[in-house]
């Protein structure tokens, strides 16, 4: 993934200019687009392949050196930070609205396509696939896009490089915060990084692809966190009469504040508004929390909303009835837009998913009350919703990682792994012809539907009949609870 990275340009349809001197680099050599996708399935089978065997060598009481996967995951992230964009070209959208703000116009109106007319060098960069799209992505996000474009000037190999400076600091920070919450517990420390740190496909998603969502991530990460923090006594409490955990509710300063941290990740991208919900789930015993945490949010999320006005609100609903091209419903219409197949239907399911988990995924981290109905939502939203890439995963795999080991281990990176493999290299557009074409076509027309139905099945399999095959912290080898 790295060497594929370093070196893009020779192998990318959509070629970036880069700076004369400074970061992003890359190595002299040249390979072909087929030995990169070759190169990058392997990579990302074999990565997903090491996570497969390393969870339940965890569970059986295996201690994998956590320095390890920890100074693994930040020299990977490290290397890939200071590399060309991979595997998407989403990030030189970023650069070009970020760029729009700069130059003072507002990417909720203008489109890429314009600023490329325009004759701007960084509008030069956009890919074709997304040039008559105005921005989708919430106003902190374009916030720190224009921040990026102030710093990195008229090149876009250069804002990108900030925003993923800044992204690869949101994956330290998760991984970080995963460190020290399991620490005392050496067997979910070590499979909290394997999930995370460590995992190829992640640092492939987010670092090398550049994408938007690892900060929306550690925003929201952190204020699921934040609600549910306790005082030493309180705690000592919960662990000796676990029943009362049910009974808490954050107090309102750290439901502000949880509010505030969350709302940012959903100033990023709305999808974390899911956070909310759980954090609201979590206050629902406290009028006072519930307040505080609302109006946290709304501190964040009403300026910003309408210092940018009702287009960014417009834009929430801009791609509301479209299909990725790698999902099952496919089967039932074109990824295209189609209200009915695209739309209703997910949107029914996830109702009816969203319920059932919220029934019946047990409530395995008492200390934190959050945790169960944020992880609930966003596995039925992930899960049934059409439109979806594999980065989007992201924003449940801390969650998991706090999570005790349970089947939901595998139904997520079999997931990750099938949207990964489906959209690799990264090009918006498939080979020109011959076995590769045919492979590809396969990969996301058949293999990656089918994967992502079947852990959709199986999530719900788990949750009627309770077989979610849950090992409780800290259990010996063998010991497994019964739901």
């Amino acid at each position: 993934m790295i060497a594929a990275s370093a070196l893009r340009n020779s192998w990318a349809t959509v070629r970036i200019s880069l700076p004369a001197a400074g970061p992003p680099w890359v190595i002299s050599g040249n390979t072909s687009a087929t030995a990169a996708t070759i190169a990058l399935w392997a990579a990302a089978i074999s990565g997903c392949g090491g996570i497969i065997v390393g969870l339940p060598a965890v569970r059986a009481g295996a201690r994998l050196p956590v320095r390890a996967l920890l100074a693994t995951g930040f020299v990977a992230a490290a290397l890939l930070t200071v590399l060309p964009p991979a595997g998407s070209t989403d990030s030189l959208d970023y650069a070009a609205y970020g760029r729009m703000v700069v130059l003072g116009r507002t990417p909720y109106v203008m489109t890429p396509e314009q600023l490329r007319s325009s004759g701007d060098p960084v509008g030069a960069a956009v890919p074709p696939a997304w040039r008559t799209h105005v921005s989708l992505y919430g106003p902190l996000a374009t916030l720190e896009e224009a921040a990026a474009a102030e710093l990195g000037g008229t090149s876009a190999a250069r804002i990108i490089f900030w925003l993923k400076l800044w992204n690869a600091l949101a994956f330290g920070g998760v991984a970080i915060g995963l460190d020290v919450l399991l620490r005392a517990d050496p067997g979910r420390r070590a499979r909290a990084h394997l999930l995370w740190t460590a995992n190829p496909l992640l640092l492939w998603a987010l670092i090398a692809g550049g994408h938007v969502d690892g900060l929306a991530v550690v925003f929201g990460f952190l204020g699921l966190l934040v609600a549910s923090r306790r005082a030493p006594g309180a705690a000592d409490a919960l662990e000796a009469a676990p029943a009362q955990a049910h009974a808490w509710s954050p107090g309102w300063r750290q439901a502000l504040a949880a509010g505030l941290l969350i709302g940012a990740a959903a100033d990023i991208k709305i999808t974390f508004a899911l956070f909310g919900l759980g954090l609201a789930w979590a206050c629902r015993r406290s009028i006072a929390a519930l307040a505080a945490a609302a109006a946290g949010a709304a501190a964040v999320l009403l300026p910003s909303y309408l210092w940018f006005g009702y287009p960014a609100l417009h834009a929430l609903s801009t791609r509301s009835d479209f299909a990725t091209a790698d999902s099952f419903y496919r089967w039932l219409a074109w990824p295209g837009p189609h209200p009915l197949t695209n739309l209703v239907l997910p949107a029914a399911g996830f109702v009816l998913l969203a319920a059932l988990l919220l029934w019946r995924l047990p409530d395995a981290v008492p200390r934190l009350p959050a945790l169960q109905p944020a992880l609930a939502l966003s596995l039925a939203w992930l899960f049934i919703a059409a439109y979806q890439l594999p980065w989007y995963d992201s924003m449940i795999i801390p969650l998991v990682a706090l999570y005790p080991a349970s089947r939901l281990d595998w139904l997520v990176l079999v997931r990750l792994l099938a949207g990964t493999l489906a959209l690799m290299p990264g090009n918006p557009a498939l080979p020109a012809a011959g076995i590769m074409r045919t492979v590809a076509e396969a990969s996301f027309q058949l293999v990656a539907p089918l994967a992502l139905l079947g852990v959709l099945i199986a999530l719900v399999w788990c949750a009627a009949s309770g077989s979610w095959g849950i090992w409780p912290a800290g259990a010996a080898p063998g010991r497994r609870l019964a739901g």
